[in-house]
C-alpha cells in the first residue's frame, strides 16, 4: 500500500487557494511518512479532501448535503483514491456524534462559520475531535473586503449596514450571517482554547482583477497572492481569512 511518504501528488494550486495549501503543506511535511486522519467539516464535493487522500491520508467529510457528498464520492473514485475518503451526512455542531473525540490530526473547517447558527457550538466540536497537538485550518468569510466590494461597485447602503452590523451581515439578501476580521476570528478560536499559530488573506487579489489580466500572467498573480497573504493590510481586504491553529498538548 502507498504511503504519505510514496505519494507526492499535490493538487492544482492556483492563486484562490495558495496561500491555505501553503499553510497545509508545511504541515504535512512534519508528518511525512505518517498516514493522518483528516475531517473535513463541510468539504462538500472534495476540492480538498481528494488531493489530501491522494498524499497517502485518511480522510472523513462530514456535509450536510447528500449532492455534495454524492460527487464527493464520485471525484473519489475517479481519483483512485475511494478508499481512503469517507463521507457523512451531518452537521458541523454534531461531530462528537460522528467522530471518535480526541481523534483526528487535522481537520478542515472552510466556509462554515460563517453560515452556521451558532459558530462557537461549531468550534467547540472541532476541538473536541482534534487530538492534542492536532491542528485545524479555518476559512471565513472578510467583513473588510466584502465592504470595499460593495463600496467599489457602488452599492453605499450595503457597505455601510455591513460596517455597523455587529455580525459582518448586510441584511435580509444577505447570504452570509456573519464575516469576521483578524481579530475577532482569532478571538472565537482562543475562546474554545485553541492556539492560533498563523492568519492569512486569502484572494487579496484573485476577485479584484480582470479575467484577462490573470490569463495573460497566472503565475506572475499567485506569487503575488503568496507574498501579500501574510502582510498586514493586503491581509486584511482579502476576500477570505485563513486561520491555522492547534490544540494544545496539555
Amino acid at each position: 500500500m502507498e504511503t504519505a511518504s510514496t505519494r507526492t501528488a499535490r493538487p492544482l494550486v492556483n492563486a484562490r487557494t495558495a496561500a491555505v495549501w501553503a499553510v497545509l503543506h508545511r504541515e504535512l511535511e512534519q508528518h511525512e511518512g505518517r498516514e493522518l486522519t483528516v475531517l473535513d467539516v463541510g468539504g462538500g464535493t472534495g476540492g480538498f479532501a481528494v488531493p489530501l487522500a491522494l498524499a497517502g491520508h485518511a480522510v472523513t467529510v462530514v456535509d450536510a448535503s447528500p449532492d455534495a457528498l454524492a460527487a464527493l464520492t464520485r471525484r473519489a473514485a475517479d481519483a483512485g483514491v475511494a478508499a481512503r475518503v469517507r463521507a457523512v451526512q451531518g452537521d458541523g455542531d454534531a461531530l462528537a456524534g460522528l467522530v471518535e473525540p480526541g481523534s483526528v490530526d487535522l481537520i478542515l473547517c472552510h466556509a462554515v462559520l460563517e453560515v452556521v447558527d451558532q459558530p462557537a457550538d461549531v468550534v467547540a466540536a472541532v476541538v473536541a475531535a482534534l487530538r492534542p497537538g492536532g491542528a485545524v485550518s479555518v476559512l471565513v468569510a472578510s467583513r473588510a473586503a466584502a465592504v470595499l466590494g460593495r463600496a467599489v461597485n457602488g452599492h453605499l447602503r450595503s457597505a455601510l449596514a455591513l460596517v455597523n452590523d455587529a455580525d459582518g451581515h448586510a441584511g435580509a439578501r444577505d447570504t452570509l450571517r456573519r464575516r469576521y476580521d483578524a481579530e475577532t476570528a482569532e478571538a472565537l478560536l482562543r475562546s474554545a482554547g485553541l492556539e492560533v499559530e498563523q492568519t492569512h488573506g486569502v484572494r487579496v487579489l484573485a476577485d479584484l482583477l480582470p479575467a484577462a489580466v490573470v490569463e495573460e500572467d497566472p503565475q506572475a498573480l499567485l506569487d503575488l497572492e503568496l507574498v501579500l497573504s501574510s502582510r498586514p493590510p493586503f491581509r486584511d481586504i482579502a476576500s477570505q481569512l485563513h486561520l491555522f491553529a492547534r490544540r494544545p498538548r496539555s
